[in-house]
């Protein structure tokens, strides 16, 4: 992730340049036309090293530099070089450093184009400089934020080019105020500061809405708070994977793990179900509609609270937000007797097949000739003997649902061994098998 981060970042900095150097003419390579307290070999050391080309050998010519001229008042126009040559040989801890050194030794008035310059450079390689395993990591994230915060700050204090209307300039500056947010969120989501890094990765949002790596790590700092902002959190992962951040397939991976541990629903596809409806929400616009929300496993408990088929029934039935809900409640629940009539069996050596109605009444059960319901029972052969108008009990699992024409699917169904009629001799005829209908069901 941080590869693609440093490419982008690379593109808004050469904007960064332009701008810094508009603002204020004076660049570090004019500098020292314009500030005659040096020596000529000084200068022409300096200038040897600014017109090498490869980056190992500037090296080398700016510690030769600083060896003969520690108190040089160029210095501080080496330190930019040191910095640019670093960055140029991916060495981002030496980045770090020169950037730094230029900072403290700059004045923060007449050099302020190019520390916003070294504060932006900082900020976009600190996360591949940063050692989480080094001893002074803590520290490393507190010097970063708060050179982020002060290089915001520097941005801020920019005057606006004379070539340039307000809104023309406070664009030019959203990158780079962008860059700076992230990088304070980085750093406070490392140190477990999860609301203040929520709060840093938002406004990078808003200063660049379309940052996938910002999204993500919002959606992190989110879910990591005491207590989670789930829904926040769940809604800035599916941006994120919508933005095609560095990783979507992982961060899709995490993000369906935080939904199956928020809401425990005892169904697999209806996970993915709502991931789909979130992803395709999240694809569509940047902010989340007021109305959508993800019930809690401790929504579904209370909607659980005094269900029993037939209210399971007419939930579904009913359609809309109520059968939505009522069937993330029950989808893979167990249910230990239901009691109903059979319509038409299917036999089968490992599996029958029982097409059964279930209602309210004895009456509607008795006047019932097309089954509600759909159950397979495993491991119980005989079963089979069950025919037409018998009452039943089984238990079962709740697996699907069809709304139209109504149908609820049942699993690992177990018939009452008391209901199941014993075989039939060769000639016989019976009457169907009633069963009393419990209260409730």
């Amino acid at each position: 992730m941080k590869r693609e981060r440093m490419a982008a970042r690379g593109i808004v900095l050469a904007l960064t340049l332009f701008l810094c150097w508009q603002v204020k003419p004076a660049a570090a390579q004019d500098a020292p036309a314009q500030q005659p307290a040096y020596t000529i070999p000084e200068y022409n050391a300096f200038q040897a090293c600014r017109a090498e080309t490869n980056g190992q050998t500037r090296l080398k010519c700016l510690d030769d530099f600083v060896s003969k001229f520690p108190k040089s008042t160029l210095m501080k126009y080496i330190d930019q070089m040191y910095w640019t040559t670093y960055n140029e040989l991916k060495n981002w801890a030496k980045v770090v450093d020169y950037s730094d050194k230029y900072i403290a030794d700059s004045d923060p008035k007449a050099d302020l184009p190019t520390r916003v310059q070294a504060f932006y450079t900082r900020s976009a390689v600190f996360e591949s400089a940063y050692n989480a395993k080094a001893p002074d990591a803590n520290d490393q994230l507190a010097k970063a934020k708060t050179a982020a915060q002060a290089g915001l700050d520097a941005l801020n204090s920019l005057p606006k080019p004379d070539n340039m209307n307000d809104q023309q300039f406070a664009d030019q500056k959203k990158p780079v105020a962008s860059l700076f947010y992230n990088t304070m969120g980085f750093a406070e989501l490392q140190l477990k500061d999860y609301p203040t890094a929520a709060t840093s990765f938002k406004a990078a949002l808003a200063n660049v809405s379309a940052d996938g790596v910002a999204e993500y790590r919002l959606g992190v700092a989110y879910l990591q708070e005491t207590p989670p902002l789930s829904i926040e959190g769940f809604w800035a992962l599916a941006r994120a994977i919508a933005l095609k951040a560095p990783g979507d397939a992982q961060i899709k991976d995490y993000l369906r793990k935080q939904l199956v541990r928020y809401q425990q629903s005892g169904c697999d596809s209806l996970i993915d179900s709502q991931m789909n409806e979130l992803l395709q929400l999240a694809a569509g616009a940047p902010d989340r509609p007021a109305t959508y929300s993800i019930p809690s496993s401790t929504d579904l408990d209370k909607v659980r609270q005094g269900l029993n088929i037939l209210t399971v029934l007419s939930d579904l039935q009913a359609g809309g937000d109520k059968a939505k809900t009522t069937w993330l409640a029950v989808c893979g629940s167990d249910f230990p007797e239901v009691v109903g009539k059979v319509i038409d069996v299917t036999p089968g050596t490992d599996t029958v097949e029982l097409h059964v109605f279930t209602g309210a009444t004895s009456d509607e059960m008795e006047k019932a000739t097309t089954a509600n319901m759909d159950v397979k029972i495993v491991g119980q052969p005989e079963a089979s003997r069950l025919q037409k108008d018998d009452g039943v009990r089984f238990s079962g699992t709740l697996s699907g649902y069809d709304p139209s024409p109504f149908m609820l699917h049942w699993e690992k169904g177990k018939v009452n061994a008391e209901d199941i009629p014993p075989e039939k001799k060769e000639g016989q005829t019976r009457k169907p098998h009633k069963v009393a209908k419990p209260s409730g069901n």
